[in-house]
């Protein structure tokens, strides 16, 4: 399937790549386009995100990469936990998540040095990779917090490791 959104990618437009391929459409392909091409692109069977108007953008205090969540109904837990980093992030409201800072200063960052769309969004999939692993483990430090208290550090490193592979499946 294709989507397409606008291009000079940076928060938003590059976390819904991420999103999309690895929780709605493994095979997706994606068009960076100047937004008064997006409706050309839709027409030819295209799925818009991230654009002024489109399902799948910006809806009251929510960013594109709620929408699709929302739209296909995507519930794990540690990626509803990411949702608010990348809002923040895409936002400017940092004080919802505290990791939103780091994350708009990489895409900031990422922009300067990668030479199209694409290649950001290749640069940037381990951050959301790692972001998401993070989520996944805070959420796993929260309902083990008492196991995780009595253990050493190399144990405490396993078991997290191990509860977070648990929670992947």
């Amino acid at each position: 399937m294709k989507w397409v959104t606008r291009e000079n990618v940076h928060v938003d437009r590059v976390a819904c790549p991420w999103l999309i391929k690895r929780f709605v459409d493994p095979h997706a392909n994606f068009l960076f386009v100047p937004p008064e091409k997006i409706p050309e692109a839709e027409r030819k069977g295209a799925i818009p995100f991230d654009a002024k108007g489109v399902e799948l953008g910006h809806h009251g205090d929510k960013c594109s990469f709620d929408a699709i969540i929302e739209k296909y109904k995507l519930t794990d837990p540690a990626l509803v936990e990411l949702a608010k980093t990348v809002r923040a992030a895409d936002t400017d409201r940092f004080e919802l998540a505290p990791e939103s800072i780091g994350l708009e200063a990489i895409a900031s960052g990422s922009m300067m040095i990668a030479k199209a769309d694409h290649e950001a969004i290749e640069k940037q999939t381990y951050l959301y990779d790692s972001l998401y692993a993070y989520c996944q483990l805070q959420l796993v430090k929260q309902k083990y917090a008492n196991e995780i208290e009595k253990l050493e550090p190399k144990q405490r490193r396993e078991f997290l490791k191990s509860k977070v592979k648990e929670n992947k499946t």
